[in-house]
């Protein structure tokens, strides 16, 4: 009883570490828009949490802010003038740009986090709960699904009006070319690689830099600056 109380402390204090960051920051920031994202995210696992949504609450929670040090670490990083992982540069470096959309920033942020730091987050987790990834699977699969649905609902948000959603639109080409569930099956695909080479430091290690590398290459590419 006493653990699980400690780790509800701990998503109380990553929520709040979420809702403090988002009111030093311009609304225009594309940090900001990403927090924004992310806070509703939490707030939300928090809720189905809190409503017997989980199978293992344990679990899911531990997951949950696992997941959401790693965003908060390289914000740290950032702010520290110290580099964030690959797959966060592009967000802090054009998190300024007049030319990116706030769709792109959230989008940009939500393929860091899907793509390289959930599935360092199941280890983590796995790690901390002294646990296989496929003890974690149904709790991954809870959170994908609300990642999903707020993933439809950012779009509806932050897509600009109609007029600007012709077929041949940068902006839609653009986000056509990314998908949170092709993100989400990966991670948990890395996830499993990842702890199978545990005992291969080396080799593991290597293969987190190569993850960090590419997805901060599909980051970039979502961030890049569009005509008005």
């Amino acid at each position: 009883m006493a653990h699980r109380e400690q780790v509800i402390t701990a998503v109380d204090a990553v929520i709040s570490r979420m809702r403090a960051l988002g009111a030093t920051l311009p609304a225009g920031d594309g940090v900001a828009v990403f927090n924004r994202v992310y806070l509703a995210v939490t707030e939300a696992v928090d809720r189905c949490v809190d409503t017997g949504g989980f199978a293992d609450a344990q679990a899911a929670i531990t997951l949950d802010v696992r997941f959401a040090e790693r965003y908060l670490a390289a914000v740290d990083a950032a702010a520290d003038e110290r580099r964030p992982p690959a797959c966060w540069r592009p967000l802090f470096q054009f998190r300024r740009h007049p030319g990116v959309r706030p769709l792109q920033f959230a989008l940009a942020g939500i393929n860091a986090h899907i793509g390289h730091d959930l599935a360092l987050a199941v280890v983590d987790a796995c790690r901390t709960l002294g646990c296989e990834p496929a003890a974690l699977e149904d709790e991954f699969d809870r959170v994908g699904d609300l990642l999903v649905s707020l993933e439809e609902r950012i779009r509806e948000d932050l897509m600009p009006g109609p007029d600007l959603l012709q077929i041949a639109d940068p902006l839609t080409h653009l986000l056509g070319s990314w998908s949170l569930e092709r993100a989400r099956d990966a991670a948990w695909t890395a996830a499993r690689a990842l702890w199978a080479l545990r005992g291969l430091p080396d080799v593991a290690e290597e293969f987190t830099d190569r993850l960090d590398a590419a997805v901060g290459l599909a980051g970039r590419m979502l961030l890049t600056p569009l005509p008005d």
